[in-house]
């Protein structure tokens, strides 16, 4: 048996008591905590803490408390990619597919898209609201399409094939397909009468906040611009030179971030790659799928099939190698993958463009107007240096009028002065008018050279 201790041991949640060098005991640092009141701890953590709405596949929403590194193992994404939505930086436009994630930064849509929910960061701001309500009907539409699409195949199962015919080809129907708008045209283009991706559907609902945003600004700008160019045009103030000024400037920064999206749009149908990697959903289901067949029990047959399947991949990627080889189909099976999101993207890029479009010809129409303007004030200052130059002749002309005066002045004594001829105004009349007529003659041989020589209009 061990034998038992007679001393009594120190119990391991109290301290014991330190002694001081004057002999004096301290009490222990939890006691004194327990004096205190209970310790804040995390003050760092709280920091980092911030608010996140949840939006899940059936367009319910909550709002969620949650850190960097909690959302960062709910969501896969390293550091770096949550750093792009920090509000407080101002990080340019990015999409990007991650493994389990699509991180959105598009304007003022910064979110984060998985296969069940979307996570918003500044779901407080008063322009994400509107966006919040679009993406939830969207998604509640969604849920409504694939409970409808399952309810239509029961009940197209018991319904004759006339019927149908009779059915698209009625009055009625060609009414309700013609009511229906550009967006499901495009939907049924994309995905036909499956359900799309939730990815997509978020994906989407972000393009289009964004697009739209950056649409309607160009616009406002658009319709403010011309008016204030047209009133430039008419009479130069400093009024109107300063609204035309902020007018550009805001041109400017508008046209970078419009130029930023598309950028941003085109750099994603560029690699395939990047699309294949938001293929969120499909990727989940082969996650599952590859789960659930290593869980189960395999037997001998199933080994059997599964070589038979890695003979035939093998035999197939054999093939395929061949045809690259070949340059025959090359990169076909990639571009059929990633098909959906292409035609996605493609439609949301020509929106984006034509709105760069039309920033880019505002631009031309106020580069215009400043070359107008700088015309008229070209002209304006041409025609102050003709009128220095015939202002600079006639001081000519009138300084020699002058040298004339002072030459009669002179104290010197010459036979008109004489008083003994008895000339009287007679000789003064003729020497003032021949003098005056002399620089006026002048004058007009200096003005008619000038004209000869187009140096005056």
């Amino acid at each position: 048996m061990r034998p038992h201790h007679l001393l009594p041991q120190p119990s391991k949640s109290t301290p014991p008591a330190v002694e001081d060098p004057a002999g004096s005991h301290r009490p222990p640092a939890a006691a004194l905590a327990g004096l205190h009141g209970p310790r804040k701890k995390g003050i760092k953590s709280t920091t980092s803490v911030r608010a996140w709405l949840v939006i899940d596949s059936g367009g319910n929403s909550q709002v969620v408390e949650a850190g960097k590194h909690a959302i960062m193992r709910r969501t896969r994404l390293p550091a770096r990619d949550l750093r792009i939505l920090d509000p407080v930086l101002q990080c340019p436009s990015t999409v990007l597919g991650r493994e389990r994630a699509i991180v959105i930064n598009l304007e003022h849509i910064k979110a984060i898209i998985t296969a069940q929910e979307v996570l918003l960061v500044n779901s407080a701001d008063l322009s994400v609201t509107p966006f919040v309500d679009e993406l939830q009907r969207r998604l509640v539409r969604r849920q409504q399409e694939g409970n409808d699409d399952g309810h239509s195949k029961l009940h197209d199962l018991g319904e004759s094939q006339p019927i149908k015919e009779s059915r698209q080809n009625s009055p009625s129907g060609f009414e309700s397909r013609k009511h229906d708008g550009v967006g499901k045209e495009v939907k049924n283009q994309l995905y036909g009468s499956k359900v799309p991706p939730f990815e997509f559907v978020a994906l989407e609902a972000c393009l289009v906040a964004a697009c739209t945003s950056l649409e309607n600004e160009a616009k406002g700008l658009e319709e403010e611009a011309h008016p204030a160019l047209d009133k430039l045009s008419s009479k130069i103030s400093t009024l109107n030179l300063e609204r035309v000024r902020q007018i550009k400037s805001r041109l400017v920064a508008i046209s970078g971030r419009v130029q930023k999206v598309r950028d941003e749009i085109e750099h994603l149908l560029d690699d395939d790659d990047d699309m294949a990697e938001m293929y969120l959903t499909d990727k989940l289901s082969v996650e599952s799928d590859l789960e659930n067949s290593s869980t189960s029990s395999m037997n001998e047959q199933m080994r059997n099939e599964i070589d038979d399947e890695i003979h035939q991949a093998a035999e197939a990627n054999d093939r395929h190698v061949a045809c690259l080889n070949s340059h025959t189909g090359t990169g076909t099976s990639k571009q059929l993958d990633v098909e959906e999101l292409e035609m996605l993207l493609e439609a949301y890029f020509v929106q984006i463009d034509g709105t760069l479009n039309n920033l880019s010809t505002l631009r031309e129409y106020v580069d215009d107007t400043e070359d107008y303007i700088n015309i008229m004030l070209d002209d304006k200052q041409n025609q102050l240096l003709q009128m220095g130059v015939v202002l600079s002749t006639a001081t000519l002309v009138v300084n020699a009028f002058i040298v004339v005066a002072g030459i009669f002045g002179m104290n010197i004594g010459i036979e008109l002065f004489d008083e003994e001829l008895n000339t009287g105004n007679k000789k003064f009349m003729w020497t003032i008018g021949g003098s005056s007529m002399g620089c006026v003659f002048l004058f007009v041989i200096a003005i008619a050279w000038g004209k000869y020589m187009r140096l005056l209009d």
